[in-house]
């Protein structure tokens, strides 16, 4: 088991569970830095995400298995309750002894378990500092996890503009941080 991708994946999902369970009610229709997405799509979107590690990951399946299961509002009556619950699921999965051994197949083809749960940790990191944000919580991300970050998404962060999650890059600012330098390479202007 690589503790230090899991510790990275701990913190990355406490950090985004602290900035949901500080979404006062009157911010889930808030704006986020992610293009036509509110506080709440945000969340959902990423809960989303972690609901669909335990089908992958734990089960075996694949996305047509799992289907439309995952699709539209997984959030319901109590967001944060709903978030706990896929945080909770996605952290055991990944956690399950052999797991991050294992292959799973994503959207884009097969892939290791680790390298899904290395984009997990980068994804849940960058959309913790558009949250933050999204309703004015403190947006400093830990340096582990801006350089575990920045090391997961260097390589392929021009294909993440396709995606229509990510934004162009633009110039950081001179003598900007590892963090600003980050946000900037993912389309985000600190």
């Amino acid at each position: 088991m690589d503790n230090r991708l899991l510790d990275r994946h701990a913190e990355a999902l406490a950090l985004f569970t602290d900035r949901v369970h500080a979404v006062r009610p009157e911010q889930w229709d808030a704006p986020t830095p992610c293009a036509e997405w509110s506080v709440r799509d945000l969340v959902n979107h990423v809960a989303s995400e972690q609901f669909w590690v335990p089908p992958l990951v734990g089960e075996g399946r694949t996305i047509a298995d799992v289907g439309d299961a995952f699709d539209g509002d997984v959030l319901g009556e109590h967001p944060a309750v709903t978030w706990d619950r896929a945080a909770s699921a996605a952290k055991a999965a990944f956690r399950e002894p052999g797991a991050l051994d294992r292959t799973v197949t994503l959207s884009y083809g097969e892939s290791t378990v680790a390298a899904y749960c290395s984009q997990m940790v980068a994804d849940l990191a960058v959309h913790a500092w558009d949250l933050s944000r999204g309703i004015g919580a403190d947006e400093t991300l830990p340096d582990e996890l801006v350089g575990f970050t920045v090391r997961e998404v260097s390589p392929y962060a021009t294909e993440l503009v396709g995606s229509g999650l990510f934004g162009p890059a633009v110039q950081p600012p001179a003598g900007a941080d590892a963090q600003t330098k980050l946000l900037c390479l993912l389309g985000r202007r600190p």
